[in-house]
């Protein structure tokens, strides 16, 4: 039963007519300024990618990063200076700035670093840029407003608070899935387990439109149990320049699930379509499996497995009207603190013949590549 509040008023009123005129109220601790509060991260990334099809062009087919064959790369230096929030009230920011020689050119949005026109993109990318307010809305209500990275896909941009268990990435990733945002967003834990977001953006790697239309777009995560985390997203609106009217609509469903303290499964299916895309009065679809197994064999040593397939029916995602498989490898040794090293053995395969081999094309395109991270 609860005390009526009369009686808490008197309580407290003879409690200060009786306190020690002499007691001390406890010492709370100096608050920082705000400007002491800000943290600054580094990650820097290297590799090296062998095509076992040496195909003439140098380039390796529906890759995303690691694009380049033969060829040593200073992929990203990444540098991330930000004032976290976490408590209502609080205002925060967040910048994550990238240079290198292929990172940036694929995360460089439409507008900002790369050509609205020509699509050339440059060595370097602003790859968030974003404001945050905790607004004091029952357990805290977050709005972000700028750009930042988007929440599809299992797999993610490397920084320095989370990088990829493969040094490449599948092909939902690549083909299937949008990378940034801007706009604002809002996200809410409705309790421990459910928290879900809301964002109205510009669309899929666009800082300045390409046309009249927002897109909006949703999140919901679950984790019913600590070995469990699940996500279901989704997103729609039109993306192709100046067109408000045909619209794009992508529904992902991924999670993760800890088996053990050395085990992690992980899955990533989605399903896309865009109105028009294939042509007059017929829509262009998609759609991905992924899953994955983290086997942490030591505390520096792991092997990571992906397999996956990605459809693309009528060819609008690559191109192609195709079926791509893949199959990838991935020993990871972590050197110490801050220094990670781990190496692709991938292989894709494709029911066309869309895999430069030399100056011909193959239905599979073999893969050896090695990394080195630093993250501080």
């Amino acid at each position: 039963m609860g005390v009526p509040a009369r009686s808490v008023l008197i309580a407290a009123s003879l409690g200060l007519a009786f306190a020690s005129p002499f007691a001390q109220a406890p010492a709370q601790a100096p608050q920082r300024p705000w400007y002491q509060t800000i943290t600054y991260n580094v990650l820097a990334e290297t590799s090296y990618t062998y095509n076992f099809n040496r195909p003439d062009s140098a380039l390796n087919q529906y890759r995303a990063f690691d694009y380049e064959d033969h060829t040593l790369e200073l992929d990203q230096v990444q540098l991330v200076i930000q004032k976290p929030v976490a408590k209502p009230g609080e205002v925060g920011f967040r910048l994550d700035m990238s240079a290198g020689t292929t990172v940036p050119k694929v995360t460089a949005a439409y507008g900002l670093f790369r050509n609205i026109n020509t699509g050339e993109s440059q060595d370097f990318d602003l790859q968030q840029a974003f404001l945050s307010y905790v607004a004091p809305v029952g357990r805290g209500l977050r709005l972000d407003m700028g750009k930042f990275f988007t929440y599809f896909s299992y797999e993610v941009t490397d920084s320095y608070a989370a990088y990829n268990d493969n040094a490449s990435r599948s092909f939902n990733f690549t083909l299937g899935t949008p990378i940034t945002h801007t706009g604002v967003r809002a996200t809410y834990p409705f309790s421990d387990k459910v928290s879900g977001m809301l964002m109205l953006v510009q669309g899929w790697d666009d800082v300045t439109d390409n046309n009249k239309a927002m897109s909006l777009g949703f999140q919901l995560a679950f984790t019913p149990t600590p070995k469990w985390s699940l996500y279901f997203n989704w997103m729609g609106g039109a993306e192709e320049r100046n067109n408000n009217h045909d619209k794009r609509y992508l529904y992902e469903f991924n999670g993760a699930y800890k088996a053990t303290d050395a085990i992690t499964l992980g899955f990533d299916t989605l399903y896309g379509t865009e109105q028009e895309a294939a042509g007059p009065g017929k829509a262009g679809t998609w759609d991905g499996v992924a899953g994955y197994l983290r086997y942490q064999i030591t505390d520096r040593f792991a092997l990571c497995f992906r397999g996956e397939l990605f459809d693309d029916r009528e060819g609008v995602r690559s191109g192609v009207a195709q079926t791509l498989k893949e199959l990838t490898l991935t020993p990871e040794y972590r050197i110490g603190k801050h220094f990670v090293v781990r190496g692709d053995l991938r292989c894709d395969w494709s029911d066309q013949d869309v895999f430069q081999k030399r100056a011909l094309h193959a239905q599979s395109q073999p893969t050896v590549s090695l990394e080195v991270l630093y993250v501080f």
